[in-house]
C-alpha cells in the first residue's frame, strides 16, 4: 500500500494524467464531431481530373504555377475546393485579363463541362468546399424573411440593404447581386472571393445561406412601392424627398407669396 501511495504522489503523475485526458478528449471529438459540410471528397472521374489538369496547364498555370501552389501573380489553389473554381471561372472572373484592385465579372470563357473538369482537378489537389447541390441553392425552399435579417446583419454594410452593391476602399467595390445565379451566391458566401469574408457553415448555416438567396431573389429592378430609385435605400429616398419634395413646397410657397403681393 505504501508503494502504491508513493507512485500516486509522484510529481510526474499530473503530467501523465493531463496527457491521458487530452488523448481521450481528442479521440472523443474525432468520433463524435459532425463532418464539415464545407469539405467533400472528390467524386469526379479520373478522366475529368485529367482533362481539368490539361485545361489548367493551358490557361491557369502561368499565374497559379504548374502545380497550383501559387506564384507572385496568383495565390495557391491547393485546398480552395471545387466551389471556388466554379464561382471564379463560372462568373468569368478567371482567367483574369489584367491585374487591378479587383477582378470583375466578364463573359465566361469555358463551357459547363470544362468548368466542371477544372473544378474536379483543383478539388483533387486538396480538400475544400464542394459545389452546392440544387436543393441547397433553391430560393423556393428558403425563408426570405429570415434571409433579410441575415443579409442585413452580415452583408448589407457592403452590398447595400437590398443587394444593389456599393463602393469599398482602394478602388474596390461590392458588386450588385441581382444578376448573380443562386449557385454562385452560395459559393461566394462559402469561399469568400476577393474582399469578401468567408461565411462557413459555422457562421451561416446552409439553410441560412439559402434564406439569403431567397431574399436576394425577391429584389431587383422591380419594387412593390413604385420606382426603385437605384435600389440604394434611404439615401436615394431621402435625396428625392429633400430635392424634389421640399423643392416643390418651396416653389409653391414662393408662387403663393408672389400671387398675394
Amino acid at each position: 500500500m505504501k508503494a502504491l501511495a508513493a507512485r500516486r504522489q509522484d510529481r510526474r503523475a499530473p503530467v501523465v494524467l493531463l496527457l491521458l485526458a487530452l488523448l481521450l478528449t481528442g479521440g472523443l471529438y474525432a468520433v463524435l464531431a459532425p463532418a464539415s459540410a464545407d469539405a467533400a471528397p472528390v467524386t469526379a472521374s479520373t478522366d475529368d481530373i485529367a482533362a481539368g489538369e490539361k485545361l489548367f496547364q493551358a490557361n491557369c498555370a502561368t499565374c497559379h504555377g504548374p502545380s497550383a501552389s501559387g506564384t507572385e501573380s496568383g495565390p495557391s489553389l491547393i485546398g480552395v475546393g471545387a466551389a471556388a473554381v466554379d464561382f471564379q471561372v463560372g462568373t468569368g472572373r478567371m482567367p483574369a485579363q489584367m491585374s487591378g484592385p479587383q477582378i470583375e465579372a466578364k463573359p465566361v470563357q469555358f463551357d459547363d463541362e470544362q468548368i466542371s473538369q477544372l473544378a474536379a482537378y483543383v478539388a483533387s489537389l486538396g480538400v475544400g468546399p464542394a459545389i452546392p447541390t440544387d436543393e441547397q441553392v433553391d430560393p423556393a425552399l428558403g425563408d426570405p424573411a429570415n434571409g433579410m435579417a441575415l443579409f442585413r446583419t452580415n452583408c448589407a454594410m457592403c452590398h447595400n440593404a437590398v443587394g444593389a452593391g456599393g463602393a469599398l476602399s482602394q478602388g474596390k467595390f461590392a458588386p450588385k447581386l441581382w444578376e448573380t445565379s443562386p449557385r454562385h451566391l452560395y459559393e461566394a458566401m462559402l469561399t469568400g472571393p476577393q474582399s469578401m469574408p468567408v461565411f462557413n457553415d459555422a457562421n451561416i448555416t446552409p439553410e441560412g445561406k439559402r434564406d439569403i438567396i431567397a431574399f436576394i431573389d425577391q429584389q431587383g429592378d422591380t419594387a412593390p412601392g413604385g420606382m426603385t430609385l437605384g435600389g440604394l435605400g434611404p439615401v436615394s429616398e431621402g435625396l428625392w424627398a429633400w430635392v424634389v419634395g421640399i423643392g416643390l413646397l418651396i416653389g409653391a410657397a414662393v408662387w403663393i407669396g408672389a400671387k398675394s403681393s
